[in-house]
């Protein structure tokens, strides 16, 4: 590629405009993402989020019909949807689309205030590939929908020449933390870090000014969230789902700080060496960029782990940081980044095209694009005319909302709450540990129907008690009556 052609071609990148450009975001982000759109779930969080939004979209509140330990505005998310176009996993995995296209254009803006609107595009385009492949990031996440908010708020911080600005900034932060909660410590740096620098520079009075407007801001969308439960007099409900139930679960895990301190020390280490090695001189909000991420990864130190959609939250902060470093090697400049980018986009997905495969050969076999067996099963029930008025889904949970169903307990609605004695006391169901519950629903519910996991126990978090329990349950009162896929449904036995 000669040298006029590369300058001929950047100049065609300078001229495209933001909007063209998050067009392109979102057609390489559905791209990815769209052979994902039509299985039944990719991650039992998000199977439990659909249902929590059909519950709130069918008019209760989150916490009173059934249970989940978020904060509502990812519950509200999955809500609007399924009122405005029914159930639909195409408008969910659409919508969440849109959120990563969101997080990736905002993430392309504030690169771009401190490297060329090349490098930044890339930047974007990591951003897509990160938030949508490898493990279970294909589907709508709790950390997909508060990166939506988080990111742009943040553009909207670094920008403090208008005051709007700062209270639309903090109102985007209320909604992150209203969605993933542990969005709280990078806001807690963010602040820090904004109040030390100011000091630095003697400007300390208007920081503080700001920040007093931005935070009253993230109240207020906190205040939102609450008024519905005070209205209907159920504030303690809130309270105790919203903030003691995450802490009293945070206390019980055995997640060990030590399992997720190599994984942090190293993504620590690497944003202090790109900072120093390459930005040090950069303007602050490099720095700012540096602490928020710091952030981030003290939330993971905090919870004792750092799962793959855990990470979702961190890439940002480490992507901007590494494509300013490498801009000032002018590397988006040279005919080698030309040829190897386009390779790159082509070449990253391989699972999605794996799952095109998948979606054709269902399409085969089954004569339908959806797959899995939150579907399979539901289809299995419908066309043996079984009763659907009583049944649990220990696995494959989304199969309650494809036939119209509520799971029989509160707890039951995210299948591994059913284990968790610590949230009992703040699911409001008289019930305080996980063998109460479970008595209950063996002995009171009786389920018709029961749907466990081919060749896999039934916790298989738990290697003993409850599993005891429950395997004894299902040999004592229930028989198999059929394998559908890797789903293996349960009949209750007739009462001697």
């Amino acid at each position: 590629m000669s040298r006029i052609a590369t300058s001929r071609f950047f100049d065609f990148i300078d001229q495209i405009k933001e909007w063209q450009l998050f067009v392109g975001l979102f057609v390489y982000a559905f791209f990815i993402r769209f052979p994902f759109f039509f299985r039944d779930y990719i991650d039992r969080d998000e199977s439990t989020f659909i249902l929590m939004g059909q519950s709130w979209a069918d008019g209760n509140l989150p916490y009173t019909e059934l249970w989940d330990l978020k904060p509502p505005v990812t519950f509200l998310f999955f809500a609007v949807i399924v009122k405005i176009f029914g159930k639909s996993f195409l408008a969910i995995r659409l919508m969440g689309t849109l959120l990563v296209t969101i997080a990736a254009f905002y993430t392309f803006k504030i690169t771009k205030r401190h490297s060329s609107k090349s490098s930044s595009i890339i930047s974007a385009l990591l951003v897509i590939v990160l938030f949508s492949l490898f493990g279970s990031l294909q589907g709508v996440m709790s950390e997909h929908i508060s990166m939506a908010f988080f990111i742009p708020g943040l553009y909207l911080f670094l920008d403090n020449r208008n005051r709007l600005f700062t209270v639309l900034a903090g109102l985007l932060f209320g909604l992150a933390v209203m969605s993933k909660l542990n969005m709280g410590y990078p806001l807690v740096f963010l602040f820090a870090f904004s109040l030390w620098e100011s000091y630095r520079n003697q400007n300390l009075k208007m920081t503080i000014a700001r920040l007093l407007v931005c935070g009253s801001s993230i109240c207020f969308v906190v205040f939102l969230t609450f008024l519905p439960y005070q209205s209907t007099g159920q504030p303690n409900l809130w309270w105790g789902s919203v903030f003691k139930a995450p802490l009293a679960y945070a206390e019980a895990q055995d997640n060990s700080v030590l399992k997720v301190l190599p994984t942090v020390l190293i993504f620590g280490t690497v944003l202090v060496f790109l900072w120093r090695s390459f930005l040090k001189n950069k303007p602050t909000n490099t720095k700012i960029l540096l602490f928020t991420g710091f952030g981030v990864l003290f939330s993971f130190l905090q919870a004792g782990k750092a799962n793959g959609h855990y990470l979702i939250q961190f890439y940002p902060f480490l992507i901007v940081l590494l494509v300013c470093a490498l801009a000032t090697f002018s590397i988006f400049k040279t005919k080698t980044f030309l040829v190897l980018t386009p390779i790159l986009i082509l070449l990253l997905p391989i699972e999605s095209y794996l799952e095109y495969g998948n979606i054709v050969k269902n399409k085969t076999e089954y004569d339908t694009f959806y797959n899995g067996e939150g579907v399979s099963v539901p289809r299995y029930f419908s066309e043996n005319e079984l009763s659907t008025n009583n049944i649990l889904f220990f696995e494959y949970h989304i199969g309650y909302w494809v036939m119209g169903i509520n799971p029989p307990t509160k707890a039951a609605t995210h299948p591994s709450n059913l284990l968790r004695d610590e949230l009992f006391p703040y699911m409001a169901n008289h019930r305080t540990n996980k063998f109460e519950e479970l008595k209950f629903i063996f002995e009171i519910k009786k389920p018709e129907f029961i749907v466990t996991r081919k060749n896999r126990r039934i916790f298989y978090h738990e290697k003993y008690a409850s599993n005891f329990y429950a395997q004894l349950e299902l040999l004592k009162n229930y028989q198999v009556l059929d394998t559908v896929e890797n789903a293996v449904i349960h009949k209750r036995l007739p009462v001697q």
